[in-house]
Parts: C-alpha cells; structure tokens; sequence
C-alpha cells in the first residue's frame, strides 16, 4: 500500500507491506519519507520480494508460541482442565526468558538450571516434578512435528521421596464401619462403598442406580465426575466391572429400598463436603476419634486393594477390578501388604531356641 502525505510542506510516500509466514503469522514492513511516487513503487516491489522470501523460510519458534500452539491442539483430546492446569503452571513458574527462548537452542542444561537450581527453593518435589512433566511433553510434541531432533528434557528426573502408605487392618475396618453405621455417619454409605468397591471418590460420586445390576452381581463404572470437568470418562477412559459381595449386595438392595430408588438417581449422597473435596478431613478426623490409623478417604481405596491382595486375590484380578493399567501401580500395594515376602523368614536354617528346663553338666567355682 502506498500512501502520500504531507510533511513541512512537502509530499511524501509511505510504503506498507504485508504479509503471512507458513504459520499464518503476519510479518509487515513500512517505509516513509519516500520522495515520489515512482519512488514509492520500486520500494513497495523490492519490499515485496524480501517478505515473499521471508514468508518460504523456516521461521524460527519460541518456547511461548510452540506454548500456544500445543495447548490449540491438546483440545481435540484433553480435558479442558487438563489445558488450563498447563497454562497456568508454566506461565508461572517459566521466566520470560526461557518463554522467548528459540525453542531449537534449549539444551539439557537449561531445564536442569530451570527446575533445580532456580525453582529449587521456591517449589515442593512434588511440583518440580509436574512441572518437568509439563516441559517434556511440549518438546515431546516439538520433536513429533520434526521442529527439534531431541528432547532436551531426556535422562533428568525428579526423586520424590516414598509416601507412607497408610490403610486400615482388617480389624480397623470393620471397627470403622460398625461405628458408622451405629452414629449414622452421614458418611455411613459411601465409606461402604469405597471400602467394599475399592472405586474413586470421583466415579462413586457419579455412580447411578442403572450402573448397578443387582441379578448378575456386578458394577459397572463408566464415568467419574471432577470440580473442574463435572461429569465425565474414568481417569483411565476404560470401562470396568466391579463385583459386587454377598455382604454389599445385601446394603445395596437395602439402601436402594430405603430410596426408593429410580435408575436415574444417584446412589450415594452428594453431601456438601464431599463436593467441595473435604471428605478426606472427615475421614481422618473420624479415625482419630477411635483411636484407630488415621488414614485419608483415598486410603480407603488402598485398604480394599491391599486386603484383596493379602486374601490371596490373584494380581492381575485385583488390577482388572480397580482399574489399574500397569502392574507397577498394583505392586506398591502388594509390598504394603506383605504378600511377596509372606512366609519367606519361615526358610531360614536356623532357629529360637525352644525353652525347657535344662541339665547343668558341671559347674566349677573359680
């Protein structure tokens, strides 16, 4: 575009140009002060040659805008909360200059300074550890489209520091519920749930009459619900079936009598707390008045697990009823309840002497 104007007195030409580079970004070029209009058209050709060769080459990505782009495409098959947990994370901890950093000059030693010398005192190793998630896997994506050869994030890991893995004993457990149910715990039906389904807060809070087939024993868990998401596919997006015991069975048909329910109700109450995600406080705070393991709500899930395993309930079963992908998830539980060293000191070559009464040889004073 050519434009005239007027400056001290005299006409002059402004040329503009624009254009898109392959990433549909817009790239422009102005010069004033242009002393005609023959001028002004040479200008505008000669600008029009630079920017067509500007718009065929490679132009370059920074960390920011590879950013943007990976978020416009992790919509198509993420959660929507998954592409706002992105967003706001790295735009926090991520300094500007690593956002305007050429995604293709990023090496090891960058992220290696970023999470553990920079961050390191700012941020728990649970964090550090999800965020170096979040870094792989944009340059996991930069490397899928050919835009850098390697991940500058291979081979650098966080170490977190094993979490006691509280549960409750059999005992406990059954302690736990009896009490409930006597004080009426507003709690009573879910804590029955979880212990007795081993299932996620999420998909017991999403659980409906129509799930649960009372003639062939069995649960069907095909969606959870989330504060952030609502209702929605499993953790997993994979359906499982849950069986149901002749102990749960016999509460199942009696709560769904009580509720008169109809196939599209909810089966367990949706109290207040439970919602706003405190059902791990009420857990612990009712363990804590009797006198019991402290465990959290989620431990619930634990405990179903680790009793199954220390009943003998085959790996891979228990794996298939909880909804677990890998085996590795399935064996921290089957550490905690002892099943893979169960009986192993009864091999030892040696062993306590029994006591009886013993025979005095000789005795001789010194």
């Amino acid at each position: 575009m050519i434009k005239p104007y007027t400056k001290n007195g005299k006409k002059l030409f402004e040329v503009f140009v624009k254009t898109k580079d392959k990433r549909g970004k817009q790239i422009a070029r102005r010069k004033r002060g242009i002393s005609s209009e023959r001028k002004a058209r040479d200008v505008e050709f000669l600008i029009k040659k630079e920017l067509e060769m500007l718009s065929l080459e490679e132009t370059p990505w920074t960390f920011k805008e590879w950013l943007n782009e990976c978020l416009k495409r992790m919509q198509f098959h993420r959660k929507q909360s998954t592409i706002i947990n992105y967003r706001g994370r790295l735009s926090k901890w991520l300094p500007q200059s690593f956002m305007d950093k050429d995604i293709k000059s990023f090496t090891k030693n960058d992220i290696f300074n970023l999470i553990f010398v920079e961050l390191n005192n700012q941020m728990s190793e649970n964090s550090q550890k999800s965020l170096l998630k979040m870094i792989r896997r944009i340059f996991e994506m930069a490397v899928g489209e050919g835009i850098i050869i390697s991940n500058p994030t291979r081979g650098l890991t966080v170490k977190i520091p094993q979490r006691e893995q509280k549960v409750l004993t059999a005992s406990e457990a059954e302690l736990f519920l009896k009490v409930a149910r006597d004080t009426r715990h507003r709690f009573y039906s879910i804590w029955v749930m979880a212990l007795m389904t081993g299932m996620r807060s999420g998909e017991m809070y999403a659980l409906k009459w129509r799930d649960i087939d009372l003639e062939a024993n069995t649960i069907s868990v095909t969606k959870q619900w989330t504060s952030k998401d609502g209702f929605g596919p499993t953790k997993t997006r994979d359906f499982r079936v849950v069986p149901i015991s002749l102990e749960l069975k016999s509460f199942l048909v009696e709560l769904k009598f009580k509720k008169s329910a109809s196939e599209n109700r909810f089966v367990l109450p949706h109290l207040k707390e439970w919602t706003n995600g405190e059902q791990a406080q009420v857990t612990k705070e009712f363990c804590r008045s009797l006198g019991i393991s402290e465990i959290k709500f989620h431990d619930l899930r634990a405990t179903f697990i680790t009793n199954l395993l220390a009943q003998g309930v085959p790996l891979v079963t228990v794996m298939a009823i909880v909804g677990h992908r890998k085996m590795s998830t399935t064996d921290v539980y089957l550490r905690l309840a002892g099943v893979n060293v169960k009986g192993a000191t009864n091999q030892l070559g040696y062993k306590v002497p029994s006591e009886q009464k013993g025979q005095i040889l000789s005795f001789k004073q010194r």
